[in-house]
Protein backbone atom coordinates (compact mmCIF):
# COMPACT_ATOMS: atom_id res chain seq x y z
CA UNK A 1 0.00 0.00 0.00
CA UNK A 2 1.39 3.33 -0.92
CA UNK A 3 2.28 5.12 1.88
CA UNK A 4 1.29 8.97 1.17
CA UNK A 5 -2.15 9.18 0.03
CA UNK A 6 -5.21 11.18 0.79
CA UNK A 7 -8.83 10.39 0.12
CA UNK A 8 -11.00 13.68 0.52
CA UNK A 9 -15.16 13.50 0.21
CA UNK A 10 -17.82 15.61 1.07
CA UNK A 11 -20.57 13.74 3.43
CA UNK A 12 -24.03 14.83 2.39
CA UNK A 13 -24.89 15.57 5.86
CA UNK A 14 -25.43 19.16 7.71
CA UNK A 15 -25.25 20.71 5.06
CA UNK A 16 -22.10 19.45 3.80
CA UNK A 17 -19.08 17.74 5.62
CA UNK A 18 -15.79 17.66 4.30
CA UNK A 19 -14.10 14.03 5.14
CA UNK A 20 -10.62 12.85 4.78
CA UNK A 21 -9.09 9.42 5.15
CA UNK A 22 -5.00 9.90 4.67
CA UNK A 23 -1.54 8.13 5.40
CA UNK A 24 1.79 9.58 5.23
CA UNK A 25 5.18 8.76 6.20
CA UNK A 26 7.40 11.44 4.51
CA UNK A 27 5.11 14.32 3.55
CA UNK A 28 5.23 17.57 5.58
CA UNK A 29 2.82 20.23 5.42
CA UNK A 30 4.06 23.75 5.88
CA UNK A 31 2.15 26.75 7.74
CA UNK A 32 -1.15 26.77 6.20
CA UNK A 33 -4.79 27.52 7.87
CA UNK A 34 -8.32 25.91 7.31
CA UNK A 35 -11.48 27.34 6.87
CA UNK A 36 -12.94 25.36 8.97
CA UNK A 37 -11.87 23.40 12.17
CA UNK A 38 -9.93 20.13 12.13
CA UNK A 39 -10.91 17.25 14.11
CA UNK A 40 -8.73 14.11 13.40
CA UNK A 41 -7.81 11.24 15.01
CA UNK A 42 -4.67 9.19 14.66
CA UNK A 43 -5.15 5.63 13.66
CA UNK A 44 -1.28 4.18 13.70
CA UNK A 45 1.84 6.31 14.30
CA UNK A 46 2.18 10.09 15.39
CA UNK A 47 1.79 13.09 14.46
CA UNK A 48 3.76 16.34 15.26
CA UNK A 49 2.29 19.71 14.31
CA UNK A 50 2.61 23.27 15.58
CA UNK A 51 -0.34 25.38 16.76
CA UNK A 52 -1.12 28.18 18.73
CA UNK A 53 2.79 29.26 19.03
CA UNK A 54 4.06 25.79 20.47
CA UNK A 55 4.67 22.66 19.11
CA UNK A 56 2.44 19.32 19.86
CA UNK A 57 2.89 15.66 19.67
CA UNK A 58 -0.29 13.43 19.01
CA UNK A 59 0.12 9.63 19.31
CA UNK A 60 -2.39 6.82 18.78
CA UNK A 61 -5.80 7.28 19.36
CA UNK A 62 -5.40 10.83 20.16
CA UNK A 63 -7.32 13.43 18.95
CA UNK A 64 -5.97 16.78 17.21
CA UNK A 65 -8.34 20.08 17.53
CA UNK A 66 -7.02 23.21 15.34
CA UNK A 67 -9.80 25.98 15.67
CA UNK A 68 -10.68 27.54 12.37
CA UNK A 69 -7.94 29.75 10.76
CA UNK A 70 -5.10 28.43 13.15
CA UNK A 71 -2.03 28.42 11.77
CA UNK A 72 -0.63 25.28 11.88
CA UNK A 73 1.75 22.95 10.21
CA UNK A 74 1.97 19.04 9.85
CA UNK A 75 4.83 15.63 9.73
CA UNK A 76 5.48 12.57 11.41
CA UNK A 77 6.57 12.30 14.68
CA UNK A 78 7.75 8.76 14.32
CA UNK A 79 9.93 6.38 11.85
CA UNK A 80 7.02 4.90 9.91
CA UNK A 81 4.87 7.90 9.72
CA UNK A 82 1.08 8.16 10.77
CA UNK A 83 -2.18 7.59 9.78
CA UNK A 84 -5.39 9.46 10.61
CA UNK A 85 -8.75 10.21 9.66
CA UNK A 86 -10.41 13.88 10.11
CA UNK A 87 -13.24 16.02 9.56
CA UNK A 88 -13.60 19.56 8.82
CA UNK A 89 -16.66 21.03 10.36
CA UNK A 90 -17.41 25.16 9.40
CA UNK A 91 -17.84 27.57 12.31
CA UNK A 92 -21.54 27.38 10.71
CA UNK A 93 -21.59 24.04 12.08
CA UNK A 94 -20.09 24.59 16.04
CA UNK A 95 -22.49 27.60 15.83
CA UNK A 96 -25.61 25.88 15.19
CA UNK A 97 -24.67 23.50 18.07
CA UNK A 98 -23.79 26.10 20.27
CA UNK A 99 -27.37 27.27 19.83
CA UNK A 100 -29.22 24.26 20.84
CA UNK A 101 -26.87 24.54 23.71
CA UNK A 102 -27.47 27.57 25.11
CA UNK A 103 -30.41 28.91 24.07
CA UNK A 104 -30.38 29.67 20.74
CA UNK A 105 -26.54 31.79 21.02
CA UNK A 106 -24.52 31.62 18.77
CA UNK A 107 -21.30 30.78 20.24
CA UNK A 108 -18.45 29.75 18.59
CA UNK A 109 -15.80 27.41 20.11
CA UNK A 110 -12.21 27.69 21.05
CA UNK A 111 -10.38 25.11 21.59
CA UNK A 112 -7.45 25.78 24.18
CA UNK A 113 -5.78 22.53 23.91
CA UNK A 114 -4.43 20.83 20.33
CA UNK A 115 -4.30 17.83 21.60
CA UNK A 116 -6.57 15.62 23.71
CA UNK A 117 -7.48 12.23 25.10
CA UNK A 118 -10.64 10.67 25.49
CA UNK A 119 -11.40 7.51 24.71
CA UNK A 120 -15.17 7.82 24.28
CA UNK A 121 -14.99 10.93 21.72
CA UNK A 122 -12.52 8.56 20.12
CA UNK A 123 -15.06 6.00 20.04
CA UNK A 124 -17.59 8.23 18.92
CA UNK A 125 -15.22 9.42 15.99
CA UNK A 126 -14.77 6.00 14.72
CA UNK A 127 -18.35 5.39 14.99
CA UNK A 128 -18.77 8.47 12.90
CA UNK A 129 -16.23 7.81 10.44
CA UNK A 130 -16.96 3.84 10.10
CA UNK A 131 -21.15 5.37 9.22
CA UNK A 132 -19.77 7.89 6.35
CA UNK A 133 -17.44 5.03 4.70
CA UNK A 134 -20.37 2.86 4.95
CA UNK A 135 -23.10 4.87 3.29
CA UNK A 136 -25.08 4.65 6.03
CA UNK A 137 -28.46 6.96 6.80
CA UNK A 138 -28.55 10.77 7.30
CA UNK A 139 -30.24 10.31 10.14
CA UNK A 140 -27.55 8.21 11.83
CA UNK A 141 -24.82 9.92 10.52
CA UNK A 142 -25.64 13.34 11.60
CA UNK A 143 -27.02 11.93 15.30
CA UNK A 144 -23.77 10.74 15.37
CA UNK A 145 -22.09 13.59 14.73
CA UNK A 146 -24.47 16.38 16.57
CA UNK A 147 -23.68 14.10 19.81
CA UNK A 148 -19.62 14.13 19.51
CA UNK A 149 -19.20 18.28 17.86
CA UNK A 150 -21.35 18.52 21.18
CA UNK A 151 -19.71 16.94 23.47
CA UNK A 152 -16.36 18.44 21.94
CA UNK A 153 -17.81 22.02 22.15
CA UNK A 154 -18.83 21.79 25.73
CA UNK A 155 -16.09 19.69 26.97
CA UNK A 156 -13.24 21.02 25.51
CA UNK A 157 -14.51 24.92 23.92
CA UNK A 158 -13.99 27.88 26.28
CA UNK A 159 -17.35 29.86 24.82
CA UNK A 160 -19.47 26.62 25.23
CA UNK A 161 -21.64 25.41 28.61
CA UNK A 162 -22.45 22.66 29.76
CA UNK A 163 -25.53 21.28 27.88
CA UNK A 164 -28.98 21.70 29.94
CA UNK A 165 -32.21 19.89 30.24
CA UNK A 166 -35.08 20.87 27.96
CA UNK A 167 -38.60 19.54 27.99
CA UNK A 168 -40.32 18.69 24.89
CA UNK A 169 -43.71 17.76 24.30
CA UNK A 170 -44.94 14.34 23.94
CA UNK A 171 -46.82 14.42 21.49
CA UNK A 172 -45.01 16.29 19.12
CA UNK A 173 -42.34 13.72 19.60
CA UNK A 174 -45.41 11.37 18.51
CA UNK A 175 -45.71 13.58 15.53
CA UNK A 176 -41.98 12.59 14.99
CA UNK A 177 -42.86 9.07 15.55
CA UNK A 178 -45.40 8.66 13.02
CA UNK A 179 -43.45 10.70 10.18
CA UNK A 180 -40.88 7.71 10.74
CA UNK A 181 -43.53 5.61 10.02
CA UNK A 182 -45.06 6.59 7.16
CA UNK A 183 -42.30 8.08 4.99
CA UNK A 184 -40.04 4.65 5.89
CA UNK A 185 -38.10 5.51 2.40
CA UNK A 186 -37.10 9.01 3.09
CA UNK A 187 -33.42 9.78 3.93
CA UNK A 188 -34.45 11.75 6.92
CA UNK A 189 -32.48 14.18 8.09
CA UNK A 190 -32.00 14.96 11.93
CA UNK A 191 -32.63 19.01 11.21
CA UNK A 192 -36.28 17.44 9.86
CA UNK A 193 -37.34 15.75 12.75
CA UNK A 194 -36.42 18.12 14.91
CA UNK A 195 -38.39 20.61 13.47
CA UNK A 196 -41.15 18.64 13.10
CA UNK A 197 -40.97 18.42 16.65
CA UNK A 198 -40.42 22.43 16.99
CA UNK A 199 -37.08 21.98 18.73
CA UNK A 200 -33.15 21.79 18.66
CA UNK A 201 -31.76 19.19 17.05
CA UNK A 202 -29.59 17.81 19.83
CA UNK A 203 -32.93 18.22 22.09
CA UNK A 204 -35.11 16.24 19.80
CA UNK A 205 -32.75 13.16 20.56
CA UNK A 206 -32.29 13.26 24.05
CA UNK A 207 -36.16 13.38 24.18
CA UNK A 208 -37.35 11.05 21.89
CA UNK A 209 -34.74 9.01 23.38
CA UNK A 210 -36.37 9.21 26.85
CA UNK A 211 -40.42 9.24 25.76
CA UNK A 212 -39.62 6.21 24.00
CA UNK A 213 -36.87 4.18 24.87
CA UNK A 214 -34.91 3.88 21.35
CA UNK A 215 -33.12 6.48 19.55
CA UNK A 216 -34.77 7.81 16.59
CA UNK A 217 -32.66 5.67 13.95
CA UNK A 218 -33.09 3.05 15.93
CA UNK A 219 -36.87 3.37 15.68
CA UNK A 220 -36.43 4.37 11.89
CA UNK A 221 -34.77 0.94 11.46
CA UNK A 222 -37.64 -0.61 12.87
CA UNK A 223 -40.44 0.88 10.77
CA UNK A 224 -38.56 -0.03 8.07
CA UNK A 225 -38.45 -3.71 9.10
CA UNK A 226 -42.19 -3.48 9.78
CA UNK A 227 -43.13 -2.53 6.71
CA UNK A 228 -40.51 -5.05 4.71
CA UNK A 229 -42.37 -7.85 6.41
CA UNK A 230 -45.81 -6.78 5.32
CA UNK A 231 -44.24 -6.27 1.67
CA UNK A 232 -42.42 -9.43 1.43
CA UNK A 233 -45.55 -11.14 2.67
CA UNK A 234 -47.61 -9.29 -0.34
CA UNK A 235 -44.78 -10.89 -2.95
CA UNK A 236 -42.89 -8.39 -3.32
CA UNK A 237 -39.00 -9.29 -4.80
CA UNK A 238 -36.53 -8.57 -1.93
CA UNK A 239 -34.63 -5.57 -3.88
CA UNK A 240 -37.89 -3.59 -4.64
CA UNK A 241 -38.60 -4.47 -0.82
CA UNK A 242 -35.05 -2.73 0.01
CA UNK A 243 -35.58 -0.08 -2.11
CA UNK A 244 -39.53 0.75 -1.30
CA UNK A 245 -38.38 0.73 2.84
CA UNK A 246 -35.50 3.34 2.45
CA UNK A 247 -32.76 0.68 2.77
CA UNK A 248 -29.33 1.62 1.21
CA UNK A 249 -29.20 -1.40 -1.30
CA UNK A 250 -30.13 -5.07 -0.61
CA UNK A 251 -27.07 -6.16 1.26
CA UNK A 252 -28.06 -3.56 3.97
CA UNK A 253 -31.23 -4.68 4.20
CA UNK A 254 -30.12 -8.43 4.57
CA UNK A 255 -28.00 -7.46 7.34
CA UNK A 256 -30.80 -5.01 9.16
CA UNK A 257 -33.40 -8.02 8.59
CA UNK A 258 -31.17 -11.07 9.97
CA UNK A 259 -30.00 -8.86 12.68
CA UNK A 260 -33.23 -8.13 13.94
CA UNK A 261 -35.40 -11.67 13.21
CA UNK A 262 -32.72 -13.93 12.98
CA UNK A 263 -33.48 -15.18 9.51
CA UNK A 264 -32.78 -13.71 6.12
CA UNK A 265 -35.49 -11.59 3.89
CA UNK A 266 -35.28 -14.82 1.68
CA UNK A 267 -36.05 -17.52 4.15
CA UNK A 268 -38.85 -15.27 5.71
CA UNK A 269 -40.64 -14.69 2.27
CA UNK A 270 -40.49 -18.46 1.67
CA UNK A 271 -42.09 -19.36 4.46
CA UNK A 272 -45.02 -16.69 5.11
CA UNK A 273 -45.92 -15.14 1.39
CA UNK A 274 -49.82 -14.16 0.85
CA UNK A 275 -51.36 -16.83 -0.84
Amino acid sequence: MAKEQAKYHYADVLNGLEVVDAQYERQTFSKHVHEGYTIGLIEQGAQRFYRSGANHVAAENSIILVNADDVHTGETATAGGWKYKALYPTVEHFNQISKDLVNNQSLTPYFKDSVIEDARIAAQLRCVFEQIENGASKLLIETLLYSTLAQLASGYGRHVEAVKAASVDVQKLKLAREFLDEYTQVNVSLEQLANVVGCSKFHFVRQFSQAFGITPHAYQIQARLIKAKKMLRAGASILDTAIGCGFHDQSHFNRHFKKALGTTPKQFQLTSVVA
